[in-house]
């Protein structure tokens, strides 16, 4: 049972360039998927959040999507953009996480820029992927991040491998105030079971696909039907804007949706625990990304 006059509670909201590795930090401190993950920008597409506990404080992770210059006329875009700072917003504590593998893009430069339009926020500089840069690049690219932005703290870290993920997450809750945990004690994310599964299949399709094609589709689970043996069918529909990416989608004889269902359906079996029924379906929808109710649906705003 937990002591609550002794609690702290937090949100640490991690933002970053697109592909700087923040899910896969997330999914490393978490200790499971809740957010998912490809070598392709844009994967997350709206925030997530991730629940972790360490003694007696609480701390929520707020997954932002990348950020990056966004096209005025790309609708999708902009409320991609705007809810990576409304994370920023609402949380105690931001992290900048900076993939040092390769050369700091102008987007982080616009978020250095914000960042200092952020009153009376924490700030923590998170320097990811540093067994792939030697020792010297590495401090030089830390002095110079921390002459342009006054970081409280600078965490050298590797989020795939867990390198140097547990100082930060020390040090982050020893900074979090005092207050009431605001979930229970095995939540680890706020994100519908069914919204996370149709996630799951969009990052096979992120991770299959080649070229644009993903940024043009979006996964929804339609259906999802428990049984008592405990298993579960779920029915998941592929809304992409042009007929000629159905056949891409399809493959030779229907082998790439059979693959993308396979890899789709074993994941959900080991977060879900038990068998999982999956049918994938398309459907041709060209102005998908219009839809208000679907920004609704992942917490963007539409006006944005």
């Amino acid at each position: 049972m937990t002591d609550t006059q002794n609690t702290k509670f937090g949100f640490a909201a991690v933002i970053g360039e697109p592909n700087a590795g923040k899910s896969t930090l997330i999914n490393n401190i978490i200790g499971t998927k809740v957010s998912i993950v490809s070598a392709k920008v844009q994967t997350t597409r709206t925030r997530v959040l991730g629940i972790v506990i360490e003694d007696q404080t609480q701390i929520v992770f707020v997954d932002t999507p990348g950020i990056f210059q966004p096209d005025n006329k790309n609708k999708l875009e902009r409320a991609i953009v705007a809810s990576a700072w409304e994370g920023v917003a609402e949380s105690e504590v931001i992290l900048l996480l900076v993939d040092v593998s390769k050369k700091i893009g102008g987007s982080t430069k616009i978020i250095l820029e914000r960042l200092q339009q952020e009153t009376g926020k924490r700030c923590i500089l998170v320097l990811n992927k540093i067994d792939r840069i030697n020792p010297q690049a590495l401090l030089t690219i830390s002095q110079q991040l921390n002459e342009e932005y006054d970081f409280e703290a600078t965490f050298m870290i590797s989020a795939l491998k867990g390198k140097g993920v547990s100082d930060l997450l020390k040090y982050l809750k020893d900074k979090m105030p005092a207050g009431p945990w605001h979930f229970p004690e095995d939540q680890v994310t706020d994100m519908p079971m069914r919204l996370m599964a149709a996630e799951v299949t969009r990052e096979k399709l992120f991770k299959t696909l080649h070229q644009e094609l993903p940024y043009h589709l979006t996964v929804e689970t339609e259906n999802w039907e428990p049984f008592e043996n405990g298993s579960i069918k779920i029915d998941q529909t592929i809304f992409i804007a042009r007929e000629a990416h159905k056949k891409i989608i399809l493959g030779k004889g229907g082998a790439m949706i059979k693959k993308i269902g396979q890899m789709s359906r074993e994941e959900l079996e080991d977060i879900l625990e038990t068998q999982v029924h999956l049918k994938l379906f398309i459907k041709v929808q060209e102005n998908w990304f219009d839809d208000e109710d679907r920004y609704e649906m992942w917490g963007l705003n539409s006006k944005a």
